[in-house]
């Protein structure tokens, strides 16, 4: 009897030292089901991590999985490759993915996504199957999260099958790093959090009016002289100003740095240089490409300037296919932003150049113009196997054959561009536009661009609406957008897009019928504990 007593105790004790752990993570995975007997794994200090040896890609996955529960629980694990009985194993499984061809007719509907995969606890320990290498690092990231902050000398991992696989192949979140320059840690970091939150594509704002950041080699005084404004408006074009220059470039290596890192953490990083606005970084640098030949300044204040290229000068054309023939030798996207954003045409209208080549074309709108110039560079990015996504105004003067639309004037034109079988990325400001407000109660709150967008309105954003279940296969999927107008450092950035990158996670993850916002706010606590143990700054205040 006191040996009973004592092995009681003793796994009493084991179980009160063996944290637990939730698969309620953020996005919720598609089919959670966890073993009725109520049995769990004991994961345990210096447990190994196993893949096979022949693929690189899950190599690197494992390492990733490493640290990352490093970062989070304090497990300390062992990254190794063919290990028989390994506690963690990560593979490929091709059934995962539905066949063209069908051997059984009866057999269960398997899905189409390469990025589908299934992550089991049983008394083998932990597996994580994936379609694809991509597939097995969304299943890493689910441990991840449901692992959590909880460490000690082991954790207990209840049984559990886990089917899973994101709604849309596009999953993007994006950052302006030319109103404020961010230095490429914190581009690594911004990439970290992406991938925490099932995110497959980094928007990045290269150039601006207000500082042109991307390196071209063949113009070098491009980046050194278009990338600093002489300084800084204090608050809303107060018409005060901080005296201080301002400036920071990413050089070609940095860029090709950035890419690499996101892509361990399958995330695709989609470079914008943004034309024919929003140009005055190039303008000041080469002012015999605007319409009225300068001078011009980079812009130490906010708004939308007149300036902009010179459509009717064909030196404009060169210029642009030199920059973006340099930025598709750094970015091996297939996407390549193009801005086309708040261009105003009043120089246009009045520019000899521009009027000329109207009349030469045929055209009888400034706004085709604008079509003139995409289809051009179109033409010449599709010679590199590129595809060019445009902001929503692209769609005023008839859209290029292939573009690709970003909507943020509201849905109204991703549904119209959808509607003409245009691929199309939704990111409205209403729900999308994170420089905006997260609280009502502003008292003490950092700046932002204006208006309120608090976290439940991000969570009802439903990407799909009024279109047809035909219409719906053109949305690519939804998009948050960080302007840094009044983001001038690194926390403040993280605290703009958490928790709210939370709330578009689950848009762009789960069927919109699944997703259900007081279940979110009950599983969003882990999230945030996860947070304050990697150090990310977020609001706390939820609306």
């Amino acid at each position: 009897m006191k040996r009973i007593v004592s092995l009681l105790s003793v796994a009493l004790m084991t179980v009160a030292s063996c944290a637990q752990v939730s698969y309620d993570v953020i996005p919720l995975p598609k089919s959670v089901q966890l073993s009725p007997a109520g049995e769990a794994y004991s994961l345990s200090q210096g447990s190994v991590v196993t893949y096979d040896g022949n693929n690189a890609v899950l190599a690197s996955n494992a390492r990733l999985l490493v640290d990352f529960l490093k970062a989070g629980s304090g497990l300390e694990l062992k990254a190794q490759p063919d290990v028989k009985g390994a506690a963690i194993t990560l593979g490929i499984k091709n059934e995962i993915v539905k066949s063209k061809k069908a051997k059984n007719k009866n057999e269960k509907p398997k899905s189409e996504n390469k990025e589908a995969y299934t992550l089991t606890v049983d008394r083998n320990g932990i597996q994580i199957l994936g379609a694809s290498e991509e597939a097995v690092f969304r299943g890493i990231m689910t441990l991840h999260k449901a692992i959590g902050t909880e460490g000690g000398e082991s954790v207990a991992l209840p049984y559990v099958t886990i089917q899973d696989e994101p709604r849309f192949v596009y999953r993007g979140v994006m950052l302006d790093c030319a109103r404020h320059f961010f230095p490429v840690d914190f581009i690594k970091q911004y990439l970290d959090i992406a991938a925490l939150h099932g995110c497959n594509q980094f928007h990045w704002h290269l150039t601006e009016d207000q500082g042109w950041r991307f390196e071209v080699k063949s113009m070098p005084e491009l980046a050194k002289k278009g990338s600093v404004r002489k300084q800084t408006v204090i608050g809303r074009n107060s018409g005060v100003y901080d005296g201080t220059p301002y400036g920071g470039y990413y050089t070609q290596q940095d860029c090709r740095e950035i890419v690499e890192y996101a892509a361990k953490r399958f995330i695709n990083v989609i470079p914008e240089i943004d034309l024919p606005g929003h140009m005055l970084g190039a303008l000041h640098v080469f002012p015999e490409l605007g319409c009225t030949g300068g001078p011009y300044e980079v812009w130490p204040h906010w708004g939308v300037s007149r300036e902009v290229l010179c459509a009717g000068n064909p030196k404009t054309l060169e210029f642009l296919k030199k920059v973006l023939g340099e930025v598709a030798d750094v970015f091996p996207s297939k996407f390549i932003h193009i801005g086309g954003d708040e261009s105003p045409r009043d120089r246009w209208k009045q520019c000899p150049k521009c009027q000329a080549k109207m009349k030469e074309l045929g055209l009888t709108h400034e706004a085709e113009l604008q079509t003139y110039i995409n289809k051009e560079l179109e033409a010449y990015m599709q010679q590199r196997g590129r595809d060019l996504i445009g902001w929503d105004e692209t769609l005023e003067g008839g859209l290029s054959e292939n573009a690709i639309v970003m909507s943020w004037r509201g849905t109204k034109g991703g549904i119209q561009a959808a509607r003409q079988h245009h691929r199309v990325i939704m990111t409205p400001t209403d729900f999308c536009y994170i420089d905006y407000y997260q609280l009502k109660d502003q008292w003490g709150q950092p700046m932002s661009i204006g208006g309120y967008l608090p976290v439940s309105k991000v969570y009802s954003f439903e990407p799909t609406n009024e279109l047809n279940e035909e219409e719906a296969k053109y949305i690519l999927g939804p998009q948050v957008n960080l302007w840094c107008e009044y983001v001038g450092y690194p926390q403040h950035a993280m605290y703009m897009l958490l928790p709210r990158l939370d709330a578009i996670s689950e848009v762009q993850w789960m069927p919109g019928d699944k997703k259900d916002f007081e279940a979110f706010k009950a599983r969003l606590p882990r999230m945030l504990k996860l947070y304050d143990k990697l150090g990310y700054t977020y609001c706390r205040k939820i609306e």
